[in-house]
């Protein structure tokens, strides 16, 4: 993305409150980054944006940088006026030093908002960060709402183990904002069930809009960097499959050397085969450019197109033992002109959501192959298949189900077929889902087929696959079998 649409998400125009000489201005901006991102790259990159752009600006007081334990970042900084907490925005949508760091950030998750503060920072000592932002309900009374949200820190959160400061503040639509500083998580953890059974914490809550209320629970990032900063199992695998570009021998190292079972049926099997291949590589190398990255436990998968003996498509799947990568599977298309609907086998949706619905996404994914592919049920297909927003990146299929019903209206009068026989394996991350199956496709060929499926409230809404023949058993690399 460039760095224009990702500021274009970021410039939310703030209108400027009228506050007094002793407010200052909150800003707040949460944000994911994209799901191809090394993190630990992100977290050095976001140091360094504050420490040679944010932190010269005029009007700058303190910034802070957290992240969650499910990867939702929080960006907090101090101004002393909306006047140049805008300026400072203004300037940051221009300047090209900081267009690496804001190339990360998915820009469809990005929120930003300011609230004018009437105290002043000083907990420089915390690393653990709760922000909850809400509406009052209506008719509440500002006053003994005011009232009631100081006595909240002073009859309970104040006298908590590890507590270090509360922030309330409130924007230009009302909205308002508590930020709390902890010493550690592990006290915040602590007061956390505590505070919901607290009196005045209940009189508090009477007075919020509860379907307003967003609350997230962030470790900062400078506490993270006293410690060992371990790459996650998927920046790992971005690491190795863009080592493809950059020729970096390191990414290497994050495969086991004494066990790494190769599913790819072209490719021998251990180390040593992935490194026949790299050896054969041609003149200037293949090329990967990893579009989609997911984890589910101790699995990575990724959508990524390649230039890998010529342009293709491929999803890859990896398997981790202690840190380290021991089994790989892969599918490979060549890339295709784009479908009936004008849709590539790389574009649409890349946000990762609702990760709260990873197993209930899965479990959809499963039931459909089992009872509508596998079992031809196919009066089920809407209870799976969203039937008025289905975007489909299939090569030959347009969008919707009147796309598949042409598909398999052409494929009958044809004499071929799709024909779905076992599945083998579905993994998942939130609002995607892959699942890997073996059968048959064209004239009875024995095919593997990934599908990876976007979901939105319980149904399918987006579709990408790679359709691979598996070739002959005599013409296998290794004995592991495709899937």
């Amino acid at each position: 993305m460039k760095i224009k649409n990702v500021m274009g998400i970021l410039a939310i125009v703030i209108s400027a409150t009228s506050c007094s000489k002793e407010q200052t201005v909150l800003e707040v901006t949460t944000f994911r980054t994209k799901s191809t991102v090394n993190n630990s790259v992100f977290n050095k990159l976001d140091a360094e944006v504050e420490e040679n752009f944010t932190a010269n600006q005029p009007g700058f007081i303190k910034r802070q940088s957290a992240v969650d334990d499910k990867g939702n970042y929080v960006v907090i900084v101090y101004w002393d006026t909306h006047e140049n907490a805008e300026a400072s925005m203004n300037k940051f949508m221009r300047d090209k030093s900081v267009a690496d760091y804001a190339s990360m950030i998915d820009g469809s998750t990005m929120n930003m908002s300011r609230y004018s503060i009437n105290d002043s920072f000083n907990a420089n000592s915390s690393e653990f960060i709760e922000v909850m932002s809400f509406d009052t309900k209506s008719g509440t009374d500002l006053d003994t709402f005011n009232k009631t949200n100081k006595k909240v820190e002073t009859e309970f959160t104040g006298k908590q183990k590890g507590f270090k400061q509360r922030l309330t503040g409130v924007n230009e639509k009302e909205r308002q904002v508590a930020v709390i500083y902890w010493d550690t998580k592990s006290n915040s953890d602590v007061a956390l069930q505590p505070f919901m059974e607290a009196p005045i914490s209940k009189e508090f809550m009477k007075m919020m809009n509860q379907s307003s209320v967003s609350m997230g629970r962030y470790q900062t990032l400078k506490s993270l960097k006293n410690n060992r900063m371990e790459l996650s199992n998927k920046d790992k695998v971005v690491a190795l499959l863009n080592s493809f570009d950059t020729g970096d021998q390191t990414p290497i190292s994050f495969i086991n050397p004494n066990k790494y079972i190769q599913h790819n049926l072209g490719v021998a099997d251990g180390l040593a085969g992935f490194g026949e291949v790299m050896h054969h590589a041609p003149e200037g190398g293949f090329k990967a450019n990893v579009i989609r990255a997911f984890e589910d436990g101790d699995y990575v998968f990724t959508h990524t197109e390649y230039d890998f003996f010529g342009p293709k498509a491929g999803f890859d799947v990896f398997r981790f033992e202690d840190g380290l990568i021991v089994e790989h599977w892969d599918n490979l298309l060549e890339v295709q002109k784009p479908n009936p609907s004008g849709r590539t086998q790389f574009d649409g949706a890349t946000t990762i959501s609702d990760l709260d619905k990873t197993e209930a996404n899965k479990n959809t994914v499963k039931d459909f192959i089992e009872k509508v592919l596998l079992g031809h049920e196919m009066d089920k297909l809407t209870t799976y298949i969203n039937p008025t927003n289905y975007i489909q990146h299939n090569p030959a299929v347009a969008d919707g189900l009147d796309g598949f019903g042409a598909a398999m209206k052409y494929f009958a009068e044809n004499g071929l077929v799709m024909e779905y026989t076992k599945l083998h394996k579905v993994l998942g991350q939130g609002n995607f889902v892959l699942s890997m199956s073996e059968g048959k496709f064209g004239k009875g060929e024995h095919t593997a087929f990934y599908d990876l499926f976007r979901l939105e409230n319980g149904q399918i809404v987006e579709h990408w696959d790679v359709i691979s023949p598996i070739p002959a058993k005599e013409n296998w690399k290794n004995t592991n079998g495709k899937f």
